[in-house]
């Protein structure tokens, strides 16, 4: 017997869990779908096995882990579709994640494709009019089912073909869950996760950091990103950049996070931060103003001079400083991020 296959994009969410469960209880075979990137899912980057084995343990789900940066990453510096509230592309993101979704269908030989979208539930991604973009946009027009808002859509190509009932499809909308929890009961659902953000893009503040770098670096790698999470940011009108550690956990990230040709910069003696110089030419003032920061972070800060350790990563040459501690960082014209 031949199975009708779908592809289902897969949050790990209530809403994706359900999406996948009303399709298979129709008989269709699910490949749910983790797309993932630098700022949402990044926990899966190193290790996807993890997420899938727990994904088939806890839900008897088919899981796929697909990171998708390198698409990301251009997208991100200007969404066709604008911004949200801070530097979040929701609607040019859905539609990246359609369409690779689309590329996941037509390899794996599935009929369509299927997310957990209901209508109202977020502002900006998941009304009726961006909903419709997302499908035209994303090129699978009439090949992406919402099941679980599915009567208050459009009949799709795999209703009226009859690979799935439309009769058995719902008609949920707004951001109440209630429906969706009873569902879930009535599926014997029980374990899920509650709501949450998840992508880093719509944080007020670690967005200021990632549009900082992806609108200034001439290239973004992915421990540039990660490296937005960390520590205490400073930047010179000049564009070279600064990081300074919080705690000995956030200096053992930086340390491994640290670039060939960026320079990690350590007061010698005395605890305290480590930090990373970033930029294009920096100019030796930069270093010794680089080095009072870092000093006046640790415990160093009540000496008059203290010596500090410059080391360009990548590089078994270092060179020693003597500065005082920098307590009017104002006054070097740096802006925080």
């Amino acid at each position: 017997m031949d199975f009708v296959k779908a592809v289902c994009l897969f949050s790990g969410g209530l809403d994706s869990i359900l999406a996948v469960k009303v399709l298979e209880s129709q008989g269709i075979q699910v490949l749910a779908v983790k797309f993932v990137t630098p700022f949402f899912g990044s926990e899966f980057l190193d290790d996807p096995e993890s997420l899938i084995r727990m994904v088939k343990e806890k839900w008897d789900i088919t899981l796929k882990v697909a990171d998708i940066t390198e698409e990301y990453l251009p997208m991100l510096r200007a969404p066709a579709h604008g911004y949200g509230k801070n530097f979040n592309p929701c609607i040019d993101c859905k539609i990246l994640m359609v369409r690779k979704a689309g590329e996941i269908m037509r390899e794996t030989g599935a009929k369509f494709i299927a997310t957990g979208e209901v209508i109202g539930q977020r502002p900006m991604s998941q009304r009726r009019d961006t909903m419709r973009i997302v499908e035209r946009d994303s090129g699978i027009e009439g090949l992406l089912l919402r099941p679980l808002s599915a009567k208050l859509l459009p009949e799709t190509l795999p209703e009226k073909e009859g690979y799935v009932s439309r009769e058995r499809l719902y008609d949920f909308s707004g951001r109440g869950r209630n429906r969706q929890m009873e569902l879930a009961q009535s599926l014997g659902i029980t374990d899920y996760p509650s709501p949450a953000g998840g992508c880093v893009l719509t944080d007020p503040v670690l967005s200021k950091r990632i549009e900082y770098v992806i609108k200034t670096y001439r290239e973004v790698e992915k421990r540039d990103i990660a490296l937005c999470r960390i520590g205490r940011h400073f930047v010179w009108p000049d564009g070279t950049h600064f990081i300074v550690g919080r705690n000995q956990e956030e200096n053992k990230r930086l340390m491994m996070l640290s670039g060939v040709g960026e320079s990690l910069i350590k007061v010698e003696g005395f605890p305290g931060p480590l930090g990373i110089l970033k930029g294009q030419d920096i100019p030796p003032k930069r270093f010794e103003e680089a080095a009072g920061i870092v000093a006046r972070y640790g415990k160093a800060r009540a000496e008059q001079t203290v010596e500090v350790v410059i080391k360009e990563t990548g590089s078994e040459e270092e060179k020693r400083l003597t500065v005082s501690p920098q307590w009017e960082i104002e006054s070097l014209g740096l802006k925080r991020l």
